[in-house]
C-alpha cells in the first residue's frame, strides 16, 4: 500500500487533542473520518505528536497507508473537502518510503506559545493565546530560560500522568520573542527538542510567566529543577497559547 505524510494545521479548541477518544471529538477522528470517505477500511493514521485537549497545530504531521495510488495534490484537495466544516486543514501532502513513520522517523518537534499582556481583553485571538493583565519582564524570563537548556531530569515540569518512560529530555532551545501588539506586548516562546514530557512546554511558560511578573526570581527556576519534585513547579498555564509549530526529519517529506 502506497504510504503518504500529511501536514496538517488545526484549532484545538473543538478537540479532546489529537488522539481519537472513544466519547470525544480529536483531530485524528476527523482526519481519519475523512480518509474513510476516500478509501474504507484504511489502517489507523499515526501522528509526530498527540497534542492535548485545546492545543492547536501549525504543522503537526501524520502518515497514512492508501489502497491506491494519489496524485499528492489531489489527495489533498480531497481530505479538504471531507474536513468542512471541521477546523482542520491539510496544508501538504508527500509521498514517503514504506519505512516513514510521522512519529518515529522524527528527530524534533518545535513548539510555539503565544503569551499576550494587556489589560483590554483580546478580541481577534481569543482562544488562541494566554492572555494575563500584568506587565513581563522579558529579560528576566530568559535568564529563567537558560537554566532549562540542556539534558536534565525534568521531573519537576512533567505532568503526573506522563507515560513517558523517562523523564530526562534534552532541550535544544527555548527562545522568547517579543512582538508589540496595540496597548500591550505579545510573548512568544519557541522551543525545540527531539520529543518532550507530558505537560512539559505548559509547565515551563506558566514557571517563566512567573519569573516575567516578578513573583519568582529567575534563579528559583534552577532550584524547582533540581528539586525533581512536581510539587515544586510554577502553574501550569492554559492550552490555548500553545501550537505544535513544526516536525523536523532526516528529510523533510514536503521539501
Amino acid at each position: 500500500m502506497p504510504r503518504y505524510a500529511l501536514k496538517i494545521e488545526y484549532d484545538g479548541a473543538p478537540f479532546a487533542g489529537w488522539q481519537r477518544q472513544k466519547d470525544q471529538p480529536s483531530v485524528q477522528e476527523a482526519v481519519e473520518r475523512a480518509l474513510a470517505r476516500l478509501a474504507p477500511d484504511l489502517p489507523a493514521i499515526a501522528a509526530a505528536g498527540r497534542t492535548d485537549t485545546g492545543v492547536h497545530a501549525l504543522g503537526q504531521v501524520a502518515h497514512c497507508d492508501m489502497g491506491r495510488d494519489w496524485d499528492p495534490f489531489r489527495l489533498m484537495e480531497a481530505l479538504n473537502s471531507h474536513l468542512r466544516p471541521d477546523p482542520v486543514a491539510v496544508l501538504a501532502v508527500a509521498r514517503v518510503d514504506a519505512d516513514f513513520h510521522a512519529r518515529f522517523s522524527a528527530r524534533e518537534r518545535r513548539y510555539l506559545f503565544r503569551l499576550v499582556s494587556r489589560r483590554a481583553p483580546v478580541t481577534h485571538d481569543r482562544g488562541l493565546v494566554w492572555q494575563v493583565r500584568h506587565g513581563l519582564d522579558a529579560e528576566a524570563m530568559r535568564a529563567g530560560a537558560a537554566h532549562l537548556l540542556g539534558r536534565h531530569d525534568f521531573t519537576t515540569f512533567r505532568a503526573t500522568l506522563c507515560q513517558a518512560k523517562s523523564p530526562v529530555k534534552t532541550l535544544d532551545a527555548l527562545e522568547i520573542e517579543t512582538r508589540d501588539i496595540p496597548h500591550g506586548t505579545e510573548y512568544r516562546f519557541h522551543l525545540r527538542a527531539r520529543s518532550f514530557l507530558h505537560s512539559q512546554v505548559r509547565s515551563f511558560v506558566g514557571t517563566l510567566e512567573r519569573v516575567g511578573a516578578g513573583a519568582w526570581a529567575p534563579e528559583d527556576v534552577k532550584t524547582a529543577l533540581d528539586a525533581r519534585d512536581r510539587a515544586a513547579c510554577g502553574p501550569v498555564c492554559p492550552p490555548q497559547g500553545l501550537y505544535l509549530a513544526g516536525v523536523g526529519y532526516p528529510e523533510d517529506p514536503f521539501a
